[in-house]
C-alpha cells in the first residue's frame, strides 16, 4: 500500500514564484494545519459533536488550486472535509470555529455543523456530506457563469469554478454524469480530485476498476492531469493552467491530486486500517515542510519569518477560539429560517 503508484515529479526551477506568493501560500496551509489541530482538542474536549473531518495532510491541495483562483469572485463547492477549503477560500477562520461550535455567529448560523460549511460573501457553495454531492451543485455555479457571459451579455461573468472531491466520490454516478455535461457544455469548472488513497477505510486500489482516475477525463475528451497534492507549486502549477482553460472557455479539467489525510478519517476514527510503513512513506512529504523548505533554499524567505507566520496563525486560531466560545448559541425562536429563502 505503498508503493504501487509512483508520485509524479515537478521541476520547482519552472515555479516562477515570488516571495510574496511564496509567504501568502505557506501561510494558507498553516492556516489550515494549526486550525486542524485545535480542532482536534477541541473535538476532544467536547466543544464539537458529531463527526469532524480533518484535513491535515491535504493543505498543498486547497491551497494550490484556491490561491490560483480569485477567492472572493470564482466559486468552491467542498465535501464533508470542508474546513479548510472554507479558510482558503476566506471565510474568516473565527467564523470557520464558531460554525463547528454550532454558535449562531458561524458561517451558517450554527446549523450546518462541521461538514456544513457556506458562505455566500466569500463564493463557498457548501460542504456536503453525501459522498459526490456537491459535483453537481458546482456545475451548476460553472453552468450560470457560462450563460450570464454567453447568452446575457455579462462580460464580467468569466468566475470559474473549483470543485472538491474524494477518490471515493470517483465511483459515483454524478461523477460521470455531470463531467460528461461539463464537457459537453465546455463549462469554466475543475474538478478536484483528492486522491488520499482511502475512502473511509477501503484502499482506493481495491474499490475502482482504474484506479488512475485522471485517466478517466478521457472518455469525456476532457483534459486530466495527475499532480503531487503534497508539492503545492505543483498543485498551484496545474491548477492555473486550468484556470486559464476554463477562463478563456476552454472548457473542463480533471485534475486528480495524488495527496494523503495524517489523521483517521475522522476523529471517531481509530484509524487502524493503514499500515505503520504507509503512514511514513507520506508523512515523509508533509507539504508544508516541503515549502518551507524551498523558500529557504530560494532565498525567499528565512526560518526567522517563517516562524514569525506561525505565531501570527496561532493566534488567529486562539482567538478564534475565544470568539466561538463567547459567541451566542441560536435563538430557538429562529428554528424554522432559512428553511426557505427570504427577502433581502
Amino acid at each position: 500500500m505503498v508503493n504501487e503508484r509512483t508520485l509524479p515529479t515537478f521541476n520547482t526551477a519552472t515555479a516562477h514564484i515570488t516571495k510574496e506568493e511564496g509567504l501568502r501560500l505557506y501561510e494558507d496551509m498553516v492556516l489550515g494545519r494549526l486550525f486542524e489541530d485545535k480542532c482536534a482538542e477541541m473535538y476532544y474536549r467536547g466543544k464539537m459533536f458529531g463527526f469532524v473531518h480533518l484535513y491535515n495532510g491535504q493543505e498543498a491541495v486547497s491551497t494550490g488550486v484556491i490561491q490560483a483562483m480569485r477567492p472572493g469572485e470564482d466559486f468552491v463547492s467542498s465535501t464533508y472535509r470542508d474546513h479548510v477549503h472554507a479558510l482558503s477560500a476566506g471565510v474568516p477562520a473565527r467564523e470557520v470555529m464558531a460554525e463547528l461550535f454550532g454558535k449562531a455567529t458561524g458561517c451558517s448560523k450554527g446549523r450546518g455543523g462541521s461538514m456544513h460549511m457556506f458562505s455566500a460573501e466569500h463564493r463557498l457553495l457548501g460542504g456536503y456530506a453525501f459522498v459526490a454531492e456537491g459535483i453537481p451543485v458546482a456545475a451548476g455555479a460553472a453552468f450560470q457563469s457560462k450563460y450570464r457571459r454567453e447568452v446575457l451579455g455579462d462580460n464580467s461573468a468569466d468566475q470559474v469554478t473549483a470543485c472538491f472531491f474524494g477518490d471515493g466520490a470517483a465511483n459515483n454516478g454524478q461523477f460521470f454524469e455531470t463531467l460528461n455535461m461539463a464537457a459537453l457544455w465546455k463549462l469554466p469548472i475543475i474538478f478536484v480530485v483528492e486522491n488520499n488513497k482511502w475512502a473511509i477505510g477501503m484502499a482506493h486500489e481495491r474499490a475502482t476498476s482504474q484506479p488512475e482516475i485522471y485517466k478517466k477525463a478521457s472518455v469525456f475528451n476532457m483534459v486530466g492531469v495527475e499532480v503531487d497534492g503534497m508539492d503545492v507549486l505543483a498543485v498551484r502549477a496545474v491548477a492555473q493552467e486550468a484556470v486559464s482553460r476554463a477562463r478563456a472557455g476552454e472548457g473542463p479539467t480533471l485534475i486528480e491530486a495524488l495527496t494523503y489525510r495524517f489523521r483517521g478519517h475522522s476523529l471517531a476514527d481509530p484509524d487502524e486500517m493503514r499500515s505503520k510503513a504507509e503512514k511514513e512513506f507520506w508523512f515523509a512529504r508533509d507539504p508544508i515542510k516541503k515549502l518551507a523548505a524551498y523558500l529557504v533554499e530560494q532565498n525567499l524567505a528565512d526560518q526567522q519569518e517563517l516562524k514569525a507566520i506561525d505565531r501570527k496563525i496561532q493566534d488567529v486560531i486562539d482567538e478564534a477560539v475565544k470568539f466561538a466560545e463567547s459567541s451566542p448559541e441560536p435563538d430557538p425562536s429562529e428554528l424554522y429560517r432559512f428553511v426557505f429563502a427570504e427577502d433581502e
